[in-house]
């Protein structure tokens, strides 16, 4: 793990925290504004829209989740780099945690929201009882004895962590959230005789800084269903299929992928959930004119600083907001579609020098295409092509929102609207281009569920 992985940890905590903030803001307004208690039912529209909050606060649930179990291997860490770790993993659990009190102070009571939160939603990877495992894990004696090691390590070390300039939005985030961390004696005694009873109690042999960081990453495992993840499955194109693949990619190029057991998947539908935009190397984009146009100037010394690490770059939408990254981003993927547009090198360049005024927008939770101030992935291509030459997108309404999905996409190439697959790699198979490519991807999308 690199200082920039930690970056990018607090950028995804910081965005986390803002935007469940917003989303309890939002489901107050809505449970003052429900009337299904009184009349005994929901109405369509209630329901889409407590619907709709269910799935970002699983969504953003999840964000933080694969964050702090990400941090499992405290080995890797750096030892400079282990305290910023530990600040943000647990900022993270912080944030996790102030979020189910809401859930449960604002919901217990309301049978009929209750229920709708427990519904599953097999078309957004929601399984059901969302609401009540959610709240068990806040019960769970076993949370609480690995959740008290990271507190007692954070109040001993408090001035230490607080020196930590680069980790400031993570002191705030706790502050304002840190008395929602009653974690009684009673629940730890519970959990420190199961613990000696298990064999757990290894734990103890770690210094005290590791002992915070795992009981972190078992916190957020133990909130994990294995129904959803692999623990420890880590994705990547095989070195021979990206070596085969870079050749062939041209700027503007969407790259739709898909990682096996990741909680990313469950929300859109079908086999690709993911996509990229391929922005090249800075000497295509010099070539293509775009390198001073006023959108591209301002991020032109992340282009160059990012083209010693890996010349070739995308445009890429994730938990920590809309950045540009090495290629090695979308290629740290199990499956992987390329998607090029019917345009014009000049409309594509168009397309490129508008689409870098997102970069350094968070990430939407929302999955909602009214709004441009925050994006998801699939809407990074959106912005950069939807009224380019011919080009236009048909948004799909999810849950009352208007939304583009990697499956969308898919469907956009395999009927060769706007856009026609190049190629396509999926595990156990070869890299297929051209025709064959397109028989493939079709196989799949029909087989996981097109929408």
């Amino acid at each position: 793990m690199q200082a920039a992985d930690i970056a990018a940890g607090i950028r995804t905590v910081t965005h986390a925290a803002n935007y469940f903030d917003e989303l309890k803001s939002n489901a107050s307004r809505l449970a003052q504004r429900t009337a299904g208690q009184e009349r005994g039912y929901l109405t369509p529209n209630e329901e889409d829209e407590i619907r709709g909050v269910l799935i970002s606060y699983w969504q953003v649930r999840n964000a933080l989740l694969e964050l702090i179990t990400s941090y499992r291997l405290d080995q890797e860490l750096l030892p400079e780099d282990r305290p910023a770790a530990f600040l943000t993993a647990f900022a993270g659990a912080v944030v996790l945690i102030d979020a189910a009190r809401f859930l449960r102070e604002n919901v217990h009571h309301r049978s009929l929201v209750r229920a709708k939160l427990n519904e599953a939603a097999p078309q957004f990877g929601i399984p059901e009882r969302v609401y009540e495992s959610v709240q068990e894990s806040l019960l769970s004696a076993h949370n609480a004895w690995h959740l008290y090691h990271a507190i007692r390590y954070f109040d001993e070390h408090e001035s230490e962590l607080r020196n930590l300039a680069a980790t400031e939005p993570l002191i705030e985030i706790i502050d304002g959230r840190r008395h929602r961390l009653d974690v009684s004696m009673a629940q730890f005694a519970r959990a420190r005789m199961r613990a000696r009873a298990s064999g757990a109690v290894r734990a103890l042999m770690f210094d005290t800084l590791s002992r915070a960081l795992y009981g972190l990453q078992k916190l957020g495992g133990n909130m994990l269903s294995d129904k959803y993840v692999r623990r420890g499955h880590q994705p990547q194109l095989p070195f021979s299929i990206a070596e085969q693949l870079k050749p062939l990619l041209l700027p503007g190029d969407v790259l739709v992928v898909r990682k096996e057991h990741a909680l990313t998947n469950y929300f859109l539908p079908g086999f690709w959930p993911h996509a990229a935009l391929y922005l090249g190397d800075v000497a295509s984009l010099k070539q293509m004119g775009v390198d001073y146009h006023a959108h591209v100037q301002p991020r032109w010394a992340k282009l160059l600083a990012m083209s010693d690490v890996e010349p070739r770059c995308v445009l890429e939408a994730m938990k920590d907001g809309v950045q540009i990254r090495s290629l090695k981003s979308p290629f740290g993927s199990d499956s992987i579609v390329v998607l090029r547009p019917h345009l014009t090198s000049q409309d594509i360049a168009v397309a490129m020098a508008r689409v870098m005024s997102h970069e350094g927008k968070t990430y939407d939770f929302d999955f909602d295409f009214r709004r441009s101030d925050r994006l998801v992935c699939t809407e990074v291509v959106y912005r950069a092509y939807d009224g380019i030459g011919p080009v236009q997108f048909p948004l799909v309404r999810r849950a009352g929102r208007p939304t583009l999905s990697g499956s969308d996409l898919i469907g956009m190439g395999l009927s060769r609207r706007h856009f026609d697959p190049i190629a396509v790699y999926i595990p156990g198979g070869e890299l297929v281009v051209g025709d064959g490519a397109a028989r493939i991807i079709s196989a799949a999308h029909s087989a996981h569920g097109a929408s």
